[in-house]
């Protein structure tokens, strides 16, 4: 006899392991219809008893938002396993059940595999299995899929499971079956005026004569399923009027989302239960984890946002109060360095052409930007330090509210945070989005992100101008960037992406203490990158402008009669109204698409033969001008680098608008900022 199993389960469960207990080498792998996403058969013998089993993709839902989930779902509602044997991590079980639950509701045949009750024992967690079975009213298996252990037991289970179901099981919404477990579809009780809609909409089904499981299909019409809805428009024209009625009425008496809401009230039912059969070592009850006491803090609904802004605020206080005496002391090594190689060389009688190369534009170029090393290393750590808590994970989470009005899925923040070290890497690390549209919406923002090579920029002109408050400032230009790509979003989905994203599920880490050694690796790894860049790309840059600076042979080294200053001259009108129409202004921005730390030793190079640079800048910027800046250099055209990154992860269309795009919103934010302060603060 055959029979015909699903295997599904969360990510990150051991559900491959079980897959592989299970088939042993009888098993191949193909494609799923459609998509590029695997496909997993296997087959065991067990008695008179030939299982096939097909592994579904991991999943957290059966939403259907992303492949993954629509893959699952649809080879569970359409091909009509006999047995979905869902595997769960034994140590995170709140989150798990929340699938079983899922599937009951389908009314599915359901085996749970408790795997990975090692780990679980091993954190002192006792699970009365047999209360959990009769609770759930489905068999509950125990397994540990790396050892092997289990697996004769899970294959009789599975077998007695099927043997009690006389006819196949599912919930194809167009054709009619039997059912088994009718309690389950009333095990989860929502709030009582959502029941109240759930019972309309059931009768409602059962009028039209809709085939399959009229309260699942009630729910899934609540949770603004598109899949559902489109299916039962045939039968029922009026439907999605309906729903949309029942649904503005009910989210009025909610004062919340309904989705949101029945997902609350899953976890309650899931909570009530653990309650019952789950026992931490020398605790009468289930008691939540400290993460889950520390996140009901910082990821309240309420206190999220501002604990998380303030996190970032400390972030830039510690960079900043920390990094200042270093700086001053680099500064101060570099420009005695620049003094000494102009007073040996001189004696040796060297050419002036010699020394102006190495004073003003090895020194005064490479120079500007190493000064700020410290502050970029200790940022490089706090992002660390924040990583290893697994506080960073929750960035995503706090924004995700935010982010879902104005059109990005909460998961494109992880791209975004990876953003403030290089837009490069986070370009390509949205990758892991489920939607081509969220991906491309996601690229087109993160260079508003700012990333360290902008961190020279914002130091040398906050600590010039802002002298005491250049934490503060700086972390004003990364919130302005955050709440700028949010905006930017916000348009470009009302002009290119119609639709909603997809819901935000995600595995937050468990806080743990930090590891100095891990933070000081990655410190060290991400500060190493920026000491290449500055010995390869940042010094041939200031190469390139010290010989335009120098030529043609016979004028002033940097004055407007070099090729620098007919490149400069040629840029400075378009900058003037934003307060910086002067042309080593120009060319600086102009050389910073080679690498952004290059405005900073563009500058040095041009200005550092005047004087100290920080002395000579007052005379060329007053605080307005400076501020106005430091927005142009945050928002206008991306580094070359992030430009070819672009293109290789979407096409010339959309390079071409990110570059567009930047480029005028930067240059009118300028505009305006320096306009408004100067009528304001009267400079």
């Amino acid at each position: 006899m055959k029979i015909k199993v699903a295997l599904a389960g969360n990510p990150n469960t051991g559900k491959t392991t079980i897959f592989n207990n299970l088939t042993g080498a009888r098993q191949f792998v193909g494609n799923w219809p459609g998509v590029t996403v695997e496909k997993k058969v296997g087959f065991f013998k067990h008695n008179e008893y030939e299982v096939e089993v097909v592994d579904l993709p991991g999943i957290y839902s059966l939403s259907a938002s992303t492949i993954d989930e629509k893959i699952a779902r649809d080879f569970i509602l359409n091909e009509n396993p006999d047995l979905v044997v869902c595997v769960v991590d034994a140590s995170n079980l709140e989150r798990n059940l929340y699938l079983v639950v899922q599937l009951l509701e389908m009314g599915t045949n359901v085996v749970m595999d408790l795997n990975m009750v090692d780990i679980a024992e091993s954190k002192g967690l006792k699970i009365d299995t047999e209360q959990l079975s009769k609770d759930l009213g489905i068999p509950v298996v125990k397994t540990v899929g790396h050892k092997n252990l289990g697996t004769d037991m899970l294959k009789k289970t599975m077998i007695s499971a099927v043997r009690k179901i006389p006819t196949h099981v599912g919930c194809h919404i167009s054709r009619s079956h039997h059912h088994h477990h009718v309690e389950a579809y009333t095990m989860v009780k929502y709030n009582p005026i959502v029941e109240k809609v759930i019972e309309s909409l059931s009768e409602e089904l059962k009028r039209s004569n809709v085939d399959g499981n009229a309260r699942w299909l009630a729910v899934k019409l609540l949770e603004e399923d598109q899949y559902v809805m489109q299916e039962l428009k045939a039968h029922l024209p009026d439907l999605e009027e309906m729903v949309i009625s029942y649904m503005t009425k009910l989210e009025k008496d909610l004062s919340m989302d309904v989705a949101t809401s029945i997902a609350n009230d899953r976890y309650e039912y899931i909570k009530r239960i653990l309650d019952r059969c789950v026992r931490k070592a020398g605790d009468r009850k289930f008691s939540r984890s400290l993460t889950d006491k520390i996140d009901s803090v910082l990821i309240n609904r309420f206190l999220g946002l501002p604990i998380f802004l303030l996190m970032m605020l400390l972030t830039f206080k510690f960079v900043f109060t920390v990094g200042e005496p270093l700086v001053n002391f680099i500064d101060w090594g570099f420009g005695a360095l620049g003094e000494l190689v102009i007073r040996v060389l001189s004696s040796m009688g060297a050419s002036p052409t010699l020394i102006s190369f190495l004073a003003d534009g090895v020194i005064g170029g490479v120079g500007a930007v190493l000064v700020f090393l410290p502050n970029i290393m200790l940022l490089f750590f706090a992002i660390s330090f924040l990583e290893d808590t697994g506080y960073m994970a929750r960035g995503a989470f706090v924004m995700d509210r935010i982010m879902r009005v104005f059109g990005l899925h909460g998961k494109s923040f992880i791209p975004m945070m990876l953003g403030f070290g290089c837009n490069v890497p986070a370009i390509m690390a949205t990758r892991t989005l489920e939607s081509q549209k969220d991906r491309i919406l996601t690229i087109l923002v993160n260079p508003l992100m700012s990333c360290s090579a902008r961190l020279p920029i914002y130091v040398l002109f906050a600590s010039v101008f802002f002298p005491g408050h250049t934490g503060g400032v700086v972390f004003s230009l990364y919130i302005l960037g955050i709440v700028l790509a949010i905006l930017m979003a916000r348009v470009f989905k009302t002009l290119f992406f119609k639709g909603e994203s997809p819901p935000l599920i995600m595995e937050l880490p468990p806080y743990r203490l930090p590891q100095l050694k891990t933070i000081l690796l990655q410190t060290w790894t991400r500060s190493k990158a920026f000491l290449i860049k500055a010995g390869t790309i940042i010094f041939a840059a200031t190469v390139v402008v010290w010989l335009l600076s120098t030529f043609p042979l016979g004028v002033e080294y940097g004055s407007q009669e070099s090729f620098m200053g007919m490149i400069g001259r040629s840029v400075a009108p378009i900058l003037k109204p934003a307060g910086f129409g002067f042309w080593q202004a120009g060319v600086a921005l102009l050389f910073g698409l080679v690498a952004k730390e290059v405005v900073v030793s563009t500058l040095g190079t041009l200005l550092g033969g005047e004087g100290s640079l920080s002395q000579v800048l007052l005379r060329y910027f007053n605080p307005v001008s400076a501020y106005a800046f430091m927005i142009m250099s945050l928002v206008y055209i991306p580094c070359i680098a992030t430009i070819a990154t672009i293109k290789r992860e979407t096409n010339w269309r959309w390079t071409l608008l990110a570059v567009g795009y930047s480029l005028i919103l930067g240059w009118g934010l300028a505009v305006v900022v320096y306009k408004l302060g100067s009528l304001i603060f009267n400079v």
